[in-house]
C-alpha cells in the first residue's frame, strides 16, 4: 500500500475459479513481492541543522531562484516553494501572537507589504533546511541567500522555516478533521522537467477549477501546489485538491475522476 504496509488478500475456492492472477500481483502502487535481502546505506548524523525561509514577490520569482540554485550550487537538504494560496493557509494556522510578539508581527507585515511592496495575493514562501558540518551549512546559506536576492527574495527567518515544515507534518490530520465538515481533500504529485514545470503548475490548477465549475459542484475548489524537490533535470511538484461535498453522491468517485 501507499504507506508501505502489507495487506492480506484472501480468496475462497469458489472465487478462485477463473481468477486472473495478475490482479493479485499488480496494483496502483506497482508490483508486490517478497524481499529476501536488502543493503542498508548509513550516513552520519549532520553536525549542524538549521532552518531558513525566503519570501518572494511571485511564484515565478521563487521558481527561477530554485532553477538557478540547482544549476549554480549544491542545494541544502530541503528546499520547498509553496504558492500563494498555500502560503496564506500556513499564515492562518499560525498561533495568535500577543504583546511584543504581536507588535513585531505587525511591523514585519507592514515592512513586507508597504515598504517592499509584496502583494498579499501574490507573494510566496520558500522553506529551507540546511544540514552538514558548520562550514557546509555556512556555505549553503551564503549560496541560497545570494541567489535569492537576485530574484527579489527576502530572508524571513528560521522560525518561519520551521513552521513551514510543521504544516507539512500536520496536513494529514487537518484533512481528516475537515472531512467532518464535508470537505474532501488529498494530495497528488508528479515529477517534471524544468522547462515544463511552470506551465504544468498553472494548467493543472486551471483544469481542476474549470472542471469543478463545469460539474456544478458546490462552493469553491481548493487547489494549491508546492515545488518540493529539486534536481539538476527537474522538480517534483505536489498538488493539494479539495472540494465541498455535502449532498453529493459518491464524492470519492468525483475526486478520482477529476
Amino acid at each position: 500500500t501507499a504507506s508501505g504496509t502489507l495487506q492480506r488478500t484472501s480468496v475462497s475456492p469458489r472465487e478462485s475459479v477463473g481468477l486472473d492472477l495478475r490482479k493479485l500481483i499488480f496494483g496502483s502502487e506497482g508490483m508486490l513481492g517478497i524481499i529476501t535481502s536488502a543493503v542498508v546505506k548509513l550516513f552520519p548524523l549532520p553536525e549542524k541543522q538549521e532552518y531558513g525561509s525566503v519570501l518572494f514577490p511571485t511564484f515565478d520569482d521563487g521558481f527561477q531562484f530554485m532553477y538557478d540554485l540547482a544549476r549554480e550550487a549544491t542545494p541544502p537538504a530541503s528546499v520547498r516553494l509553496v504558492d500563494n494560496l498555500q502560503f496564506q493557509f500556513g499564515q492562518v494556522l499560525k498561533p495568535q501572537s500577543r504583546g511584543l510578539t504581536a507588535l513585531k508581527s505587525k511591523l514585519e507585515r507592514f515592512f513586507v507589504t508597504k515598504i517592499k511592496r509584496f502583494h498579499p495575493q501574490k507573494m510566496v514562501a520558500c522553506t529551507l533546511v540546511f544540514e552538514g558540518s558548520a562550514s557546509e551549512v555556512r556555505q549553503q546559506q551564503t549560496d541560497v541567500y545570494r541567489i535569492a536576492a537576485r530574484h527579489k527574495g527576502m530572508k524571513a527567518g528560521s522560525e518561519n522555516g520551521r513552521r513551514g515544515y510543521q504544516l507539512t507534518y500536520s496536513i494529514a490530520y487537518i484533512r481528516d478533521f475537515l472531512m467532518n465538515y464535508y470537505v474532501l481533500a488529498e494530495s497528488f504529485e508528479t515529477s517534471v522537467s524544468w522547462s515544463d514545470a511552470l506551465a504544468l503548475t498553472i494548467n493543472v490548477k486551471r483544469r481542476l477549477l474549470e472542471e469543478h465549475t463545469r460539474r456544478g459542484l458546490p462552493g469553491k475548489a481548493y487547489v494549491t501546489a508546492r515545488v518540493t524537490q529539486i534536481y539538476r533535470t527537474g522538480v517534483c511538484i505536489y498538488f493539494y485538491f479539495g472540494f465541498y461535498y455535502k449532498n453529493l453522491e459518491n464524492p470519492q468517485d468525483i475526486y478520482l475522476e477529476m
